[in-house]
C-alpha cells in the first residue's frame, strides 16, 4: 500500500484526485476555455512514486507530456466541508508530476473514451518532498515550475488558480467523501510538454519542496525507479 509521510505523520493513499485546467493559460493553450466548475479526474494510488531518482517511459506510449503541480496531502477528512474546515484539512505540500500520455488521450477525446490509462499508468504521479502546510506559508502565492535540460518549460505561481486550494477542497469534498491521505494535484500552468529519454527534470514549488530526477527510457517495469510505497 502507498503511503505518505508529513511531519512523522504515515497514511495511507487512498484517492488521488487531479484537478483540470486549473489555471487560464494552460486551458487557452489545450484549446479549451477556462472551466466555471472544477474538472476532475482520478489516479490511482500505484501511479505514485517518491522522490524518483529516474522517470520510466511506458512503452505504450511515444508522447509523455510533463504537467508540473503543487500536490496536497489531506491530513483531516469529511464530506461538504464548510470553508473553515476545508481550510483545516490540508496537511502537507509537494510539487509533483502528472505526466500524461498525451497521444493515448488526444485518441481517446476523438473516440469519446476516458482517461484512464492516459493519466494512470504506473509511476505517473512523481513527487517531491513533503513539508507540513504550517512550513509552508500561504498556498495561494507559491511560485511553481519546472525546468528541462536546464531551461525552464513551465513558470507560475499558485495565485493564478482558477479554483483555490479552499474551492477546491470544498468542492471536491461536495462530489467525493475525502479521507485523510488522499492526495489533491491542483493543477499545471502552461508550457507542458514532452519528455525524452536522458533529460534531467527539475520541478520546484517555492523554496519547500523539489524533484530531481531524470527520464529513463521506454520500460513495462518502473520497479526500482522511484519509491511506490512511499
Amino acid at each position: 500500500m502507498a503511503t505518505t509521510v508529513v511531519g512523522g505523520r504515515v497514511l495511507p493513499v487512498g484517492k488521488i484526485v487531479a484537478v483540470g485546467r486549473n489555471y487560464a493559460d494552460h486551458a487557452r493553450e489545450m484549446g479549451a476555455e477556462p472551466p466555471e466548475e472544477p474538472i476532475l479526474f482520478f489516479k490511482p494510488s500505484t501511479a505514485l512514486l517518491s522522490e524518483p531518482a529516474e522517470l520510466a517511459l511506458p512503452s505504450f506510449s511515444r508522447e509523455i507530456h510533463h504537467e508540473v503541480e503543487m500536490v496536497l496531502r489531506v491530513g483531516l477528512g469529511g464530506a461538504r466541508l464548510s470553508a473553515a474546515e476545508a481550510a483545516l484539512a490540508i496537511d502537507g505540500v509537494a510539487v509533483g508530476l502528472d505526466l500524461t500520455a498525451r497521444d493515448l488521450q488526444t485518441a481517446a477525446k476523438v473516440k469519446g473514451h476516458p482517461w484512464a490509462v492516459a493519466k494512470g499508468f504506473d509511476g505517473s504521479a512523481p513527487l517531491g518532498n513533503w513539508s507540513p502546510v504550517s512550513d509552508v506559508g500561504d498556498l495561494g502565492n507559491l511560485s511553481l515550475g519546472l525546468r528541462v535540460d536546464g531551461t525552464w518549460r513551465q513558470k507560475g505561481n499558485t495565485r493564478d488558480m482558477i479554483h483555490g486550494v479552499v474551492a477546491l477542497v470544498r468542492f471536491i469534498s461536495s462530489r467525493f467523501t475525502l479521507e485523510a491521505g488522499d492526495l489533491i494535484f491542483t493543477g499545471t500552468p502552461s508550457g507542458v510538454g514532452p519528455l525524452l529519454p536522458g533529460q534531467p527534470v527539475r520541478a520546484e514549488l517555492g523554496t519547500r519542496s523539489v524533484l530531481d530526477c531524470h527520464v529513463g527510457g521506454p520500460s513495462t517495469d518502473a520497479s526500482g525507479k522511484g519509491a511506490p510505497h512511499g
